[in-house]
Protein backbone atom coordinates (compact mmCIF):
# COMPACT_ATOMS: atom_id res chain seq x y z
CA UNK A 1 0.00 0.00 0.00
CA UNK A 2 1.49 3.34 -1.16
CA UNK A 3 2.63 6.36 1.34
CA UNK A 4 -0.24 8.43 0.02
CA UNK A 5 -3.32 5.68 0.50
CA UNK A 6 -2.03 4.93 4.58
CA UNK A 7 -2.49 8.56 5.31
CA UNK A 8 -5.42 9.43 3.25
CA UNK A 9 -7.22 6.30 5.12
CA UNK A 10 -6.33 7.52 8.42
CA UNK A 11 -7.72 11.09 7.57
CA UNK A 12 -10.92 9.19 6.57
CA UNK A 13 -11.52 7.12 9.73
CA UNK A 14 -10.01 10.39 11.63
CA UNK A 15 -13.02 12.21 10.24
CA UNK A 16 -15.50 9.48 11.29
CA UNK A 17 -14.01 9.31 15.24
CA UNK A 18 -14.46 13.23 15.04
CA UNK A 19 -17.80 12.87 14.54
CA UNK A 20 -18.26 10.66 17.23
CA UNK A 21 -15.91 12.31 20.07
CA UNK A 22 -17.90 15.41 18.66
CA UNK A 23 -21.34 14.03 19.69
CA UNK A 24 -20.82 13.44 22.98
CA UNK A 25 -19.75 17.29 23.93
CA UNK A 26 -21.33 19.08 20.75
CA UNK A 27 -24.65 19.39 23.13
CA UNK A 28 -23.12 21.32 26.11
CA UNK A 29 -23.58 24.86 24.45
CA UNK A 30 -26.60 24.07 22.86
CA UNK A 31 -28.31 22.81 26.45
CA UNK A 32 -29.56 26.27 27.62
CA UNK A 33 -31.41 26.88 24.08
CA UNK A 34 -32.37 23.30 23.67
CA UNK A 35 -33.58 23.02 27.55
CA UNK A 36 -35.51 25.86 27.08
CA UNK A 37 -37.01 25.44 23.50
CA UNK A 38 -37.80 22.11 24.05
CA UNK A 39 -39.04 22.31 28.02
CA UNK A 40 -36.49 19.71 28.57
CA UNK A 41 -36.45 18.68 32.84
CA UNK A 42 -33.21 18.27 34.45
CA UNK A 43 -33.41 14.60 34.47
CA UNK A 44 -34.75 15.00 30.48
CA UNK A 45 -31.65 16.79 30.21
CA UNK A 46 -29.10 14.29 31.59
CA UNK A 47 -30.78 11.73 29.83
CA UNK A 48 -30.21 13.59 26.21
CA UNK A 49 -26.50 14.10 27.20
CA UNK A 50 -25.88 10.30 28.65
CA UNK A 51 -27.99 8.45 26.30
CA UNK A 52 -24.90 8.84 23.75
CA UNK A 53 -22.38 7.56 25.69
CA UNK A 54 -24.29 5.31 28.27
CA UNK A 55 -25.27 3.02 24.83
CA UNK A 56 -22.12 3.25 23.08
CA UNK A 57 -20.20 2.43 26.57
CA UNK A 58 -22.73 -1.04 26.37
CA UNK A 59 -22.53 -1.65 22.89
CA UNK A 60 -18.59 -1.40 22.19
CA UNK A 61 -17.63 -4.54 23.72
CA UNK A 62 -19.45 -6.12 21.12
CA UNK A 63 -19.11 -4.10 18.10
CA UNK A 64 -15.74 -4.30 18.20
CA UNK A 65 -15.96 -8.47 18.11
CA UNK A 66 -18.06 -8.22 15.56
CA UNK A 67 -15.63 -5.91 13.84
CA UNK A 68 -12.80 -8.69 14.11
CA UNK A 69 -15.56 -11.22 12.77
CA UNK A 70 -17.27 -9.43 9.76
CA UNK A 71 -14.06 -6.82 8.61
CA UNK A 72 -13.74 -3.62 9.53
CA UNK A 73 -14.34 -1.79 6.85
CA UNK A 74 -18.74 -3.49 6.58
CA UNK A 75 -19.16 -2.28 10.10
CA UNK A 76 -17.37 0.79 9.59
CA UNK A 77 -19.40 1.31 6.39
CA UNK A 78 -23.13 0.21 8.44
CA UNK A 79 -22.14 2.15 11.18
CA UNK A 80 -22.10 5.11 8.89
CA UNK A 81 -25.27 4.64 8.03
CA UNK A 82 -27.13 4.02 11.24
CA UNK A 83 -25.12 7.76 12.46
CA UNK A 84 -26.41 9.64 9.67
CA UNK A 85 -29.73 8.51 9.92
CA UNK A 86 -30.15 8.85 13.52
CA UNK A 87 -28.48 12.78 12.99
CA UNK A 88 -31.37 13.66 10.30
CA UNK A 89 -34.22 12.57 13.26
CA UNK A 90 -32.20 13.86 16.33
CA UNK A 91 -31.78 17.55 14.18
CA UNK A 92 -35.57 17.28 13.52
CA UNK A 93 -36.75 16.05 17.42
CA UNK A 94 -40.36 17.65 17.94
CA UNK A 95 -39.84 16.95 22.30
CA UNK A 96 -37.50 15.71 24.46
CA UNK A 97 -38.00 11.85 24.43
CA UNK A 98 -38.04 11.53 20.38
CA UNK A 99 -34.61 13.41 20.77
CA UNK A 100 -33.54 10.90 23.51
CA UNK A 101 -34.42 7.59 21.32
CA UNK A 102 -32.18 9.92 18.78
CA UNK A 103 -29.47 10.13 20.64
CA UNK A 104 -29.59 6.48 21.72
CA UNK A 105 -29.47 5.56 17.52
CA UNK A 106 -27.00 7.52 17.28
CA UNK A 107 -24.76 5.64 19.49
CA UNK A 108 -25.80 2.46 17.97
CA UNK A 109 -24.12 3.55 14.85
CA UNK A 110 -20.91 5.37 17.21
CA UNK A 111 -20.36 2.35 18.81
CA UNK A 112 -20.33 0.26 15.65
CA UNK A 113 -17.58 2.41 13.83
CA UNK A 114 -15.51 3.55 16.80
CA UNK A 115 -13.61 0.11 17.31
CA UNK A 116 -13.42 0.00 13.67
CA UNK A 117 -11.44 3.45 13.63
CA UNK A 118 -8.40 2.48 15.40
CA UNK A 119 -8.86 -1.22 14.19
CA UNK A 120 -8.16 -0.19 10.47
CA UNK A 121 -5.04 2.35 11.91
CA UNK A 122 -3.45 -0.94 13.57
CA UNK A 123 -3.81 -3.04 10.13
CA UNK A 124 -2.75 -0.16 7.81
CA UNK A 125 0.42 1.04 9.89
CA UNK A 126 2.60 -1.75 10.19
CA UNK A 127 5.80 0.34 10.63
CA UNK A 128 5.99 1.00 14.55
CA UNK A 129 7.72 4.82 13.88
CA UNK A 130 4.37 5.21 11.93
CA UNK A 131 2.17 3.51 13.81
CA UNK A 132 3.34 5.54 16.74
CA UNK A 133 2.31 8.62 14.64
CA UNK A 134 -0.54 7.52 13.45
CA UNK A 135 -1.78 6.87 17.07
CA UNK A 136 -1.26 10.01 17.71
CA UNK A 137 -3.05 11.83 15.43
CA UNK A 138 -6.04 9.72 16.18
CA UNK A 139 -5.30 10.64 20.37
CA UNK A 140 -5.68 14.43 18.65
CA UNK A 141 -8.58 13.64 16.93
CA UNK A 142 -10.31 11.88 20.15
CA UNK A 143 -8.81 14.47 22.73
CA UNK A 144 -9.59 17.68 20.27
CA UNK A 145 -12.78 16.52 18.47
CA UNK A 146 -14.43 16.22 22.20
CA UNK A 147 -13.10 19.54 22.59
CA UNK A 148 -14.25 21.14 19.41
CA UNK A 149 -17.88 20.30 19.84
CA UNK A 150 -18.62 23.00 22.43
CA UNK A 151 -17.46 25.73 19.78
CA UNK A 152 -18.93 23.59 16.97
CA UNK A 153 -22.11 23.86 18.81
CA UNK A 154 -21.58 27.52 19.54
CA UNK A 155 -20.82 28.52 16.32
CA UNK A 156 -23.55 26.71 14.77
CA UNK A 157 -26.07 28.07 17.15
CA UNK A 158 -25.25 32.14 16.80
CA UNK A 159 -26.52 31.75 13.02
CA UNK A 160 -28.79 28.69 12.35
CA UNK A 161 -31.62 26.38 15.36
CA UNK A 162 -30.27 23.71 17.52
CA UNK A 163 -30.73 20.94 15.13
CA UNK A 164 -28.10 22.39 13.13
CA UNK A 165 -26.00 20.33 15.87
CA UNK A 166 -26.75 17.28 14.49
CA UNK A 167 -27.30 18.37 10.52
CA UNK A 168 -23.36 18.99 10.28
CA UNK A 169 -22.79 15.41 10.63
CA UNK A 170 -24.41 14.29 7.22
CA UNK A 171 -22.02 15.89 4.86
CA UNK A 172 -18.83 14.69 6.20
CA UNK A 173 -20.16 11.01 6.89
CA UNK A 174 -21.73 10.83 3.38
CA UNK A 175 -17.97 12.02 2.16
CA UNK A 176 -16.30 9.51 4.32
CA UNK A 177 -18.91 6.58 3.51
CA UNK A 178 -17.97 7.35 -0.64
CA UNK A 179 -13.87 7.33 0.63
CA UNK A 180 -13.93 4.45 2.89
CA UNK A 181 -15.50 2.56 -0.74
CA UNK A 182 -12.83 3.59 -2.66
CA UNK A 183 -9.80 3.59 -0.64
CA UNK A 184 -10.24 1.52 2.66
CA UNK A 185 -8.91 -1.92 1.58
CA UNK A 186 -11.44 -5.06 2.27
CA UNK A 187 -11.07 -6.89 5.58
CA UNK A 188 -12.55 -10.04 5.77
CA UNK A 189 -12.05 -11.27 9.27
CA UNK A 190 -12.25 -14.38 10.67
CA UNK A 191 -16.16 -16.06 10.41
CA UNK A 192 -15.14 -18.68 12.65
CA UNK A 193 -15.31 -16.35 15.46
CA UNK A 194 -18.44 -16.82 17.39
CA UNK A 195 -20.60 -13.84 18.29
CA UNK A 196 -20.96 -14.04 21.54
CA UNK A 197 -24.42 -12.31 21.45
CA UNK A 198 -25.84 -13.10 25.41
CA UNK A 199 -22.51 -11.29 27.00
CA UNK A 200 -23.13 -8.39 25.13
CA UNK A 201 -26.12 -8.03 26.70
CA UNK A 202 -24.43 -8.71 30.18
CA UNK A 203 -22.42 -6.24 30.28
CA UNK A 204 -25.09 -3.44 28.64
CA UNK A 205 -27.28 -4.51 31.45
CA UNK A 206 -24.14 -3.98 33.68
CA UNK A 207 -23.05 -0.85 32.42
CA UNK A 208 -26.35 1.03 32.07
CA UNK A 209 -27.65 0.03 35.65
CA UNK A 210 -24.91 1.19 37.52
CA UNK A 211 -24.90 4.54 35.73
CA UNK A 212 -28.72 4.65 35.94
CA UNK A 213 -27.97 3.77 40.06
CA UNK A 214 -25.53 6.73 40.28
CA UNK A 215 -27.27 9.22 38.88
CA UNK A 216 -30.95 7.85 40.63
CA UNK A 217 -28.61 7.79 44.32
CA UNK A 218 -27.57 11.38 43.22
CA UNK A 219 -31.06 13.15 41.58
CA UNK A 220 -32.83 15.30 44.16
CA UNK A 221 -35.96 13.32 45.37
CA UNK A 222 -34.85 10.26 43.25
CA UNK A 223 -35.24 6.67 44.68
CA UNK A 224 -32.86 5.12 47.09
CA UNK A 225 -34.71 2.03 46.26
CA UNK A 226 -34.32 2.29 42.50
CA UNK A 227 -30.85 3.35 42.96
CA UNK A 228 -30.12 0.21 45.71
CA UNK A 229 -31.91 -1.85 42.81
CA UNK A 230 -30.06 -0.61 39.66
CA UNK A 231 -26.56 -1.16 42.01
CA UNK A 232 -27.60 -4.68 42.93
CA UNK A 233 -28.54 -5.57 39.11
CA UNK A 234 -25.19 -4.15 37.68
CA UNK A 235 -22.88 -5.67 39.90
CA UNK A 236 -24.80 -9.09 39.35
CA UNK A 237 -24.66 -8.62 35.76
CA UNK A 238 -21.20 -7.74 36.25
CA UNK A 239 -20.20 -10.57 38.09
CA UNK A 240 -21.44 -13.48 36.23
CA UNK A 241 -20.62 -11.32 32.91
CA UNK A 242 -16.71 -11.66 34.06
CA UNK A 243 -17.45 -15.40 35.26
CA UNK A 244 -18.77 -16.44 31.43
CA UNK A 245 -15.66 -14.30 29.87
CA UNK A 246 -13.42 -16.54 32.30
CA UNK A 247 -15.25 -19.75 31.13
CA UNK A 248 -15.21 -19.01 27.11
CA UNK A 249 -12.87 -20.62 24.87
CA UNK A 250 -13.52 -17.40 22.40
CA UNK A 251 -14.82 -14.44 24.89
CA UNK A 252 -15.99 -11.31 24.23
CA UNK A 253 -13.83 -9.58 26.04
CA UNK A 254 -10.36 -11.16 26.70
CA UNK A 255 -10.01 -10.55 30.32
CA UNK A 256 -6.37 -11.61 30.41
CA UNK A 257 -5.35 -8.23 28.48
CA UNK A 258 -5.86 -6.79 31.99
CA UNK A 259 -3.19 -9.06 33.16
CA UNK A 260 -0.72 -6.77 31.32
CA UNK A 261 0.35 -3.69 32.78
CA UNK A 262 0.54 -1.50 29.71
CA UNK A 263 -2.88 -2.64 28.37
CA UNK A 264 -4.86 -2.14 32.33
CA UNK A 265 -2.76 1.51 32.73
CA UNK A 266 -4.31 2.45 29.18
CA UNK A 267 -7.36 1.53 30.22
CA UNK A 268 -7.12 3.56 33.34
CA UNK A 269 -5.52 6.22 31.52
CA UNK A 270 -8.41 6.57 28.62
CA UNK A 271 -11.06 6.27 31.24
CA UNK A 272 -10.04 9.01 33.89
CA UNK A 273 -9.12 11.12 30.53
CA UNK A 274 -12.55 11.19 29.44
CA UNK A 275 -14.16 11.48 32.67
CA UNK A 276 -12.09 14.97 33.83
CA UNK A 277 -12.76 16.19 29.79
CA UNK A 278 -16.45 15.68 29.63
CA UNK A 279 -16.85 16.94 33.25
CA UNK A 280 -15.27 19.98 32.73
CA UNK A 281 -16.53 21.04 29.48
CA UNK A 282 -20.07 20.30 30.82
CA UNK A 283 -19.63 22.50 34.12
CA UNK A 284 -17.03 24.96 32.57
CA UNK A 285 -19.57 26.03 29.32
CA UNK A 286 -22.73 25.71 31.55
CA UNK A 287 -21.14 27.94 34.00
CA UNK A 288 -20.00 30.52 31.42
CA UNK A 289 -22.98 30.79 29.94
CA UNK A 290 -25.55 30.77 32.71
CA UNK A 291 -23.24 32.89 35.15
CA UNK A 292 -21.18 34.87 33.52
CA UNK A 293 -23.88 35.18 30.42
CA UNK A 294 -21.49 33.82 27.67
CA UNK A 295 -23.13 33.32 24.56
CA UNK A 296 -23.35 29.96 23.10
CA UNK A 297 -20.47 30.69 20.77
CA UNK A 298 -18.30 32.95 23.47
CA UNK A 299 -18.22 29.66 25.77
CA UNK A 300 -17.39 27.76 22.97
CA UNK A 301 -14.55 30.14 21.64
CA UNK A 302 -13.52 30.57 25.91
CA UNK A 303 -12.74 26.58 25.82
CA UNK A 304 -11.13 26.15 22.61
CA UNK A 305 -7.65 26.04 24.58
CA UNK A 306 -8.63 22.54 25.55
CA UNK A 307 -8.49 21.58 21.99
CA UNK A 308 -5.93 23.15 20.81
CA UNK A 309 -3.36 22.15 23.35
CA UNK A 310 -4.55 18.56 23.14
CA UNK A 311 -3.66 18.48 19.31
CA UNK A 312 -0.38 19.73 19.50
CA UNK A 313 0.66 18.00 22.90
CA UNK A 314 -0.71 14.21 21.12
CA UNK A 315 1.31 14.03 18.06
CA UNK A 316 4.78 15.51 20.25
CA UNK A 317 3.85 12.38 23.01
CA UNK A 318 3.60 9.88 20.09
CA UNK A 319 7.34 11.00 19.37
CA UNK A 320 8.30 10.35 22.85
CA UNK A 321 6.98 6.97 23.20
CA UNK A 322 9.88 5.18 22.65
CA UNK A 323 11.99 7.07 24.24
CA UNK A 324 10.63 6.63 27.93
CA UNK A 325 9.19 4.19 30.00
CA UNK A 326 5.06 4.56 29.01
CA UNK A 327 3.34 4.44 32.74
CA UNK A 328 5.62 6.90 33.73
CA UNK A 329 4.54 9.42 30.85
CA UNK A 330 1.21 8.09 31.97
CA UNK A 331 1.65 9.49 35.37
CA UNK A 332 3.20 12.63 34.28
CA UNK A 333 0.54 13.50 31.93
CA UNK A 334 -2.33 12.68 34.58
CA UNK A 335 -0.74 14.63 36.78
CA UNK A 336 -0.36 17.72 34.35
CA UNK A 337 -3.66 17.93 33.63
CA UNK A 338 -4.94 17.66 37.27
CA UNK A 339 -2.15 20.84 37.69
CA UNK A 340 -3.77 22.62 35.04
CA UNK A 341 -7.30 22.14 36.80
CA UNK A 342 -5.69 23.59 39.72
CA UNK A 343 -4.54 26.55 38.00
CA UNK A 344 -8.11 27.14 36.38
CA UNK A 345 -9.64 26.70 40.04
CA UNK A 346 -7.12 29.20 41.73
CA UNK A 347 -7.32 31.80 38.95
CA UNK A 348 -11.19 31.55 38.42
CA UNK A 349 -11.65 35.28 40.12
CA UNK A 350 -8.24 36.84 38.98
CA UNK A 351 -8.22 37.22 35.24
CA UNK A 352 -8.53 35.49 32.02
CA UNK A 353 -5.25 34.83 31.16
CA UNK A 354 -4.26 32.57 34.04
CA UNK A 355 -7.78 30.47 33.45
CA UNK A 356 -6.57 30.28 30.13
CA UNK A 357 -3.21 29.02 30.94
CA UNK A 358 -4.97 26.44 33.29
CA UNK A 359 -7.02 25.14 30.35
CA UNK A 360 -4.35 25.02 28.10
CA UNK A 361 -2.12 22.58 30.35
CA UNK A 362 -4.89 21.09 31.12
CA UNK A 363 -5.60 20.18 27.55
CA UNK A 364 -1.85 19.58 27.24
CA UNK A 365 -1.74 16.53 29.57
CA UNK A 366 -5.12 14.99 28.18
CA UNK A 367 -3.66 15.01 24.49
CA UNK A 368 -1.24 13.24 25.97
CA UNK A 369 -2.85 10.98 27.40
CA UNK A 370 -5.13 10.03 24.80
CA UNK A 371 -2.28 9.13 22.61
CA UNK A 372 -0.07 7.35 25.31
CA UNK A 373 -3.95 5.54 26.43
CA UNK A 374 -4.16 4.37 22.91
CA UNK A 375 -0.28 3.22 22.02
CA UNK A 376 -0.32 1.19 25.23
CA UNK A 377 -3.77 -0.41 24.68
CA UNK A 378 -3.01 -0.88 21.18
CA UNK A 379 0.34 -2.45 20.83
CA UNK A 380 -0.07 -4.79 24.25
CA UNK A 381 -2.85 -6.49 22.26
CA UNK A 382 -2.03 -9.25 20.13
CA UNK A 383 -2.55 -8.28 16.41
CA UNK A 384 -5.67 -10.66 15.54
CA UNK A 385 -7.92 -9.19 18.71
CA UNK A 386 -7.32 -5.70 17.44
CA UNK A 387 -10.93 -4.87 17.23
CA UNK A 388 -11.35 -6.19 20.77
CA UNK A 389 -8.55 -4.19 21.71
CA UNK A 390 -9.94 -0.76 20.25
CA UNK A 391 -13.62 -1.48 21.24
CA UNK A 392 -12.02 -2.16 24.92
CA UNK A 393 -10.28 1.05 24.91
CA UNK A 394 -13.54 2.71 23.20
CA UNK A 395 -15.70 1.41 26.49
CA UNK A 396 -12.73 3.27 28.39
CA UNK A 397 -13.61 6.49 26.32
CA UNK A 398 -18.09 5.88 26.66
CA UNK A 399 -17.59 4.86 30.40
CA UNK A 400 -15.31 7.71 30.99
CA UNK A 401 -17.59 10.45 28.99
CA UNK A 402 -20.37 8.86 30.56
CA UNK A 403 -20.01 8.59 34.28
CA UNK A 404 -18.07 11.70 33.51
CA UNK A 405 -21.57 13.33 32.57
CA UNK A 406 -23.47 11.50 34.87
CA UNK A 407 -21.35 11.58 38.16
CA UNK A 408 -20.31 15.45 37.58
CA UNK A 409 -23.92 16.35 36.65
CA UNK A 410 -24.90 14.33 39.40
CA UNK A 411 -22.43 16.16 41.78
CA UNK A 412 -22.71 19.40 40.84
CA UNK A 413 -27.24 18.92 40.86
CA UNK A 414 -26.73 17.38 44.78
CA UNK A 415 -24.31 20.52 45.81
CA UNK A 416 -26.63 23.08 43.86
CA UNK A 417 -29.78 21.36 45.88
CA UNK A 418 -27.76 21.40 49.10
CA UNK A 419 -26.71 24.71 48.69
CA UNK A 420 -29.71 26.53 46.84
CA UNK A 421 -31.80 28.37 49.79
CA UNK A 422 -34.87 30.16 48.70
CA UNK A 423 -35.13 33.25 49.72
CA UNK A 424 -37.15 34.53 52.61
CA UNK A 425 -40.61 35.43 51.09
CA UNK A 426 -40.57 34.41 47.98
CA UNK A 427 -43.22 31.50 46.84
CA UNK A 428 -41.25 29.66 43.80
CA UNK A 429 -41.86 26.13 42.51
CA UNK A 430 -39.73 23.79 44.14
CA UNK A 431 -37.79 22.96 40.95
CA UNK A 432 -35.55 26.13 41.77
CA UNK A 433 -33.60 23.47 43.65
CA UNK A 434 -32.64 21.12 40.55
CA UNK A 435 -30.79 22.92 38.53
CA UNK A 436 -29.64 26.75 37.82
CA UNK A 437 -31.15 26.90 34.73
CA UNK A 438 -34.40 25.86 36.10
CA UNK A 439 -34.29 28.67 38.13
CA UNK A 440 -33.53 31.56 35.81
CA UNK A 441 -36.67 30.31 34.06
CA UNK A 442 -38.34 30.84 37.06
CA UNK A 443 -36.96 33.92 37.77
CA UNK A 444 -38.37 35.41 34.32
CA UNK A 445 -41.83 35.37 35.29
CA UNK A 446 -40.87 37.36 38.67
CA UNK A 447 -41.27 41.29 39.34
CA UNK A 448 -37.39 42.79 39.02
CA UNK A 449 -36.47 42.48 42.85
CA UNK A 450 -37.89 39.07 43.36
CA UNK A 451 -36.34 37.83 40.15
CA UNK A 452 -32.62 39.19 41.05
CA UNK A 453 -32.71 38.22 44.68
CA UNK A 454 -33.48 34.75 43.09
CA UNK A 455 -31.07 34.59 40.40
CA UNK A 456 -28.21 35.65 42.99
CA UNK A 457 -29.54 32.96 45.26
CA UNK A 458 -29.19 30.20 42.63
CA UNK A 459 -26.01 31.69 40.84
CA UNK A 460 -24.02 31.26 44.33
CA UNK A 461 -25.20 27.75 45.05
CA UNK A 462 -24.04 26.84 41.34
CA UNK A 463 -20.74 28.24 42.06
CA UNK A 464 -20.25 26.43 45.14
CA UNK A 465 -21.10 23.46 42.85
CA UNK A 466 -19.01 24.34 40.47
CA UNK A 467 -16.18 24.34 42.89
CA UNK A 468 -16.50 21.01 44.64
CA UNK A 469 -16.90 19.35 41.25
CA UNK A 470 -13.04 20.73 40.00
CA UNK A 471 -11.67 19.41 43.69
CA UNK A 472 -13.00 16.01 43.16
CA UNK A 473 -11.58 15.69 39.69
CA UNK A 474 -8.18 16.72 40.59
CA UNK A 475 -8.11 14.67 43.30
CA UNK A 476 -9.29 11.93 40.91
CA UNK A 477 -6.66 12.57 38.82
CA UNK A 478 -3.82 12.94 41.69
CA UNK A 479 -4.85 9.18 42.61
CA UNK A 480 -4.48 8.27 39.19
CA UNK A 481 -1.66 9.61 38.35
CA UNK A 482 0.44 7.98 41.84
CA UNK A 483 -1.93 4.68 40.67
CA UNK A 484 0.56 4.46 37.47
CA UNK A 485 3.79 5.17 39.73
CA UNK A 486 3.14 2.44 41.82
CA UNK A 487 2.15 0.45 38.70
CA UNK A 488 4.80 1.27 36.65
CA UNK A 489 7.83 0.45 39.78
CA UNK A 490 6.30 -2.69 40.20
CA UNK A 491 6.09 -4.11 36.72
CA UNK A 492 9.83 -2.42 36.36
CA UNK A 493 10.58 -4.92 39.38
CA UNK A 494 8.81 -7.61 37.88
CA UNK A 495 11.30 -7.40 34.84
CA UNK A 496 14.30 -6.88 37.23
CA UNK A 497 13.95 -9.72 39.37
CA UNK A 498 14.78 -12.53 36.81
CA UNK A 499 18.17 -10.68 36.10
CA UNK A 500 19.21 -11.19 39.91
CA UNK A 501 18.20 -14.57 40.13
CA UNK A 502 20.54 -15.60 37.88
Amino acid sequence: MSTFKRWMILIIVSSALLLIVMDMTILYTAMPTLTHELGATASQKLWILNGYSLVMAGLLPAMGTLGDRLGYKRVFLIGLIIFSIASLTAAFAPNPYVLIAARVLLAVGASIMMPATMAIVRVTFTDPRELGLAIGIWGAVASGGAGLGPIVGGLLLEYFSWGSVFLINLPIAILAFVLTILLVPKHEGNRSKKFDFTSSIQIMIALVTLIYAIKEFTRREGSVTFAVIGAAVGIVALVIFIRRQNRSSDPLIDLSLFKIPLFTTGFITALVGLFAMTGIQYIVTQRLQLIEGFSPLLAGVYTLTIPFASVIAAPVTGMLLNRFNVIYIKSAVLFLTAAGLGIYLVQLDSGIAGQVLGLAIFGVGLGGGMTVASHSIMSSAPYEKAGMAASMESVGYEVGGATGIAIIGSLSGLVYTLTMKIPTGLTVPVNVKDSLDEALIVAEGLPGTASETLKQAARFAFDQSFSAVIVAIIVLLVVASLSMLWIGSRSIKKVEEPRHLG
